[in-house]
């Protein structure tokens, strides 16, 4: 076997072509074909199964039966050849048999084989058929040959199309259904839009893989990376995006990307084995998409779909397609629906035009995200298949907050949310003129109302919003969207600008929470890290910024500094147990006199907190809350942990209430302990951030709520028309009772009392 990919490839591809080329019927070449791959990869067994009317069919193999042949079928999704067509990636297995999808067939006589390969066949975007190879002794194939493989996978698509062996799905892509359908997603960006379905841009159908000139379909490549690497260096450097701070860290981390000279070195490598320019882009593409299928870290994950985004813009430029969405202008106000999308596409957008987007991936940590909530346009993501569901110009109305999307709505439908939009627009309003009111119930408590923060910009919100302060600052935000680790420096230049933009109210700002699922890709894990089987659970956030008490002291001396001549507020994430609060809180002070003893300014005062997400913390409040100036409560995590219950797991995101009885005896215990103690309690999360949730709160004697900028004017409302003596009297009872329904009744309370509950 050759040792490069490029090699391995095309030594089959060279023989390949010959084989196209003869006048023979497609079965016949199919049978040649297998006969190449197995010899090139000196495997035993060389299959290929097209997809035929749904259904997976063996149509040639050398190594298994042949009487196999057009008799062995399975379903998508059905053992090891299924698994790779229904989520198009690949497998690798030492032992196939051992894979819980495994399933026999004695047909095949297969059971003599123990290594498995598998790569799915691609056309347009879908697996079309899987090509796969076994050996008789256990192994793993070598990323050379699974390289081999995919770059063969490609060349055949064309030659399956062309013989319409497989099915290849409509030529017409335009949905023909004219009926309303609704559709929901993962909550992003929220907010509510109407507007027009525009699609992001066609998708470049490639026609021919084999290239004639290799050192021709070089130069098409060069020349356009040149051309895609001045768009994005006239993307990032136009200062009318009005993107500053971790924005423009995002576009640079993207431009980080235009450049990147191993992106750059794959792609010559697959022209290398054979292939036309297109063909090597969407070969390398293929590979990043089946690359982020297997990534659990979100992170990566994002980063590799802005490296898709830009391959997306070099595939439109080689191949002359040139046009989206944004640069043939947006003609009405406009739903955008893509695949994914990046920072700088995002960016090309008409503001004015663009009501929102509709994506098929996406997160919330996603660098599309993080510009489109500063652009303040709603997103839904997640949304499956959506670009088959659609046709340009539908009228979508969607409303993230309640995880609608509507499709072609009726005239009935399209006029109640024109009220419902109207509605909200001024309620909006009426939460304006409350923004200088003080937060105080009706019988004179006052409840302080903050807000969560991550964002230089996102201070911007304490004057619109009238909140009274931050109550938490995410610092992680700076290092999760920057390319490299973000120096003392400029740690302290953004801790010092929120500072100032908060003028006299508190900011408390969280020590980095990283690791889990917000891993660094320029920070090295050892092995133990990357094989967490529970990241959530696993090495992170003040566990390990103890470890690694480098970044720790840095970002420390940063806060110290910028905090000079003010109170500082600090405060360390998922504190487990005493003594992990104490070495953080000495870590600092011992910052904090090394820079007293350099004459240096540092704040007048430093007030420390712990969050309490890791129930354990509940146990030892009475050894903690003697050394502690505040708790906030991470109602996100504790709840994830007291149910055992990932909140990111789709069948269990709905399943466990926050106006649990279990989660609100635990709150009105922790609450009660530090009433004795007479230390601050505050939540920080997504429950205080909903009106009857946060009513609740209010109920059990929690008197600090940080929630987002959006959340403040519907909890301040609620929190001016409530008696709060008789809510504590309410909730007393309930919790005393163990009332199963807490929310029914809490909302026909508020209900008899014309409270507003959004």
């Amino acid at each position: 076997m050759p040792t490069t990919p490029a090699a391995a490839a095309r030594q089959i591809l060279t023989r390949l072509q010959e084989v196209m080329a003869a006048r023979t019927s497609a079965q016949a070449k199919l049978n040649k074909v297998v006969d190449i791959i197995g010899q090139a990869l000196s495997s035993e067994v060389c299959s290929i199964y097209l997809v035929r009317e749904g259904v997976l069919e063996l149509f040639a193999t050398r190594g298994l039966k042949q009487e196999a042949v057009h008799v062995t079928r399975m379903a998508k999704g059905e053992g090891l050849v299924g698994l790779i067509a229904t989520n198009v990636e690949t497998l690798n297995l030492d032992e196939a048999a051992a894979h819980p999808d495994y399933s026999y067939r004695p047909e095949t006589g297969e059971e003599l084989f123990h290594s498995f390969a598998g790569v799915p066949i691609v056309r347009r975007e879908r697996a079309i058929g899987v090509l796969c190879v076994q050996h008789v002794e256990p192994r793993r194939y070598e990323e050379v040959e699974i390289e081999a493989l995919q770059t063969v996978a490609m060349v055949l698509s064309e030659l399956i199309a062309n013989a319409e062996l497989a099915d290849d799905g409509p030529a017409d892509s335009r949905v023909h259904d004219t009926g309303t359908i609704m559709l929901n997603g993962l909550q992003l960006v929220m907010g509510m839009a109407r507007g027009h379905a525009v699609f992001h841009q066609p998708r470049v159908h490639i026609e021919h893989t084999v290239a004639e000139d290799t050192e021709a379909e070089r130069q098409r490549v060069i020349s356009a990376f040149t051309k895609m690497r001045e768009q994005i260096d006239r993307m990032t450097g136009a200062v009318e995006f009005g993107m500053e701070g971790e924005h423009q860290e995002v576009l640079e981390t993207y431009k980080m990307f235009a450049y990147d000279e191993g992106w750059t070195r794959r792609i010559n490598e697959a022209i290398d084995s054979g292939l036309t320019a297109e063909a090597a882009i969407e070969r390398v593409q293929q590979r990043t998409r089946m690359r982020m299928r297997q990534i659990d870290d979100p992170l990566l994950s994002d980063r590799m779909h802005d490296l898709e985004d830009l391959a997306n813009r070099l595939l439109r430029i080689v191949s002359g397609q040139l046009g989206t969405a944004a640069q043939m202008g947006l003609r009405q106000d406009a739903i955008l629906i893509a695949r994914n999308l990046g920072p700088a596409e995002l960016l090309e957008y008409d503001r004015r035009r663009l009501k929102g987007v509709i994506l098929e991936e996406g997160s919330l940590t996603a660098h599309v995200t993080i510009v489109a909530r500063a652009m303040g346009v709603p997103v839904l993501g997640r949304v499956r298949d959506i670009r088959h569901q659609v046709n340009e110009g539908d009228l979508i109305l969607m409303d993230v907050a309640a995880n609608s999307l509507l499709i072609r709505p009726t005239p009935d439908m399209d006029e109640a949310f024109e009220n419902r939009l109207h509605v909200t627009q001024k309620r909006r309003a009426e939460f304006a003129a409350m923004r200088d009111l003080p937060s105080v119930t009706l019988d004179g408590q006052r409840i302080e109302l903050m807000v969560n923060a991550g964002l230089r910009e996102d201070a911007q919100a304490l004057d619109l919003v009238g909140a009274d302060g931050i109550g938490l600052f995410r610092t992680e935000f700076q290092f999760l969207v920057s390319a490299t680790l973000p120096q003392r420096e400029k740690q302290q230049r953004l801790y010092k600008d929120v500072l100032d933009a908060a003028g006299d109210r508190p900011v408390i700002f969280r020590t980095v929470d990283i690791g889990g699922d917000k891993a660094l890709p320029y920070m090295q894990r050892d092995e133990e890290e990357e094989l967490e089987d529970n990241p959530a659970m696993g090495w992170r956030a003040l566990r390990l910024a103890l470890d690694r008490d480098g970044l720790m002291k840095a970002q420390a001396r940063a806060l110290l500094e910028a905090s000079a001549g003010k109170i500082l507020n600090i405060m360390f994430p998922m504190v487990s147990e005493p003594w992990e609060y104490e070495q953080a809180r000495a870590l600092v002070e011992h910052q904090r006199e090394w820079l007293v003893s350099q004459r240096k300014k540092v704040p007048t005062g430093v007030r420390y907190g712990a969050m309490l997400e890791v129930p354990a913390l509940a146990e030892v409040l009475d050894l903690l809350l003697p050394r502690l100036d505040f708790l906030s409560i991470g109602t996100n995590d504790l709840t994830q942990f007291l149910f055992a219950a990932d909140r990111a797991h789709p069948k269990l995101a709905e399943r466990y209430d926050w106006l649990s009885i279990a989660i609100l005896r635990f709150l009105d215990r922790v609450v009660r302990t530090c009433e004795a103690y007479k230390v601050p309690v505050g939540v920080c999360g997504e429950m205080g951030g909903r009106t009857l949730e946060a009513m609740a709160l209010v109920g059990l004697g929690v008197r600090r709520l940080s929630i987002t900028p959006a959340s403040v004017g519907p909890v301040k409302a609620m929190i001016r028309a409530i008696d709060a003596a008789q809510l504590q009297a309410l909730m007393r009872d309930l919790l005393d009772k163990g009332v199963v329904d807490v929310r029914g009744v809490l909302t026909q309370w508020a209900t008899e009392r014309g409270i507003e509950l959004n």
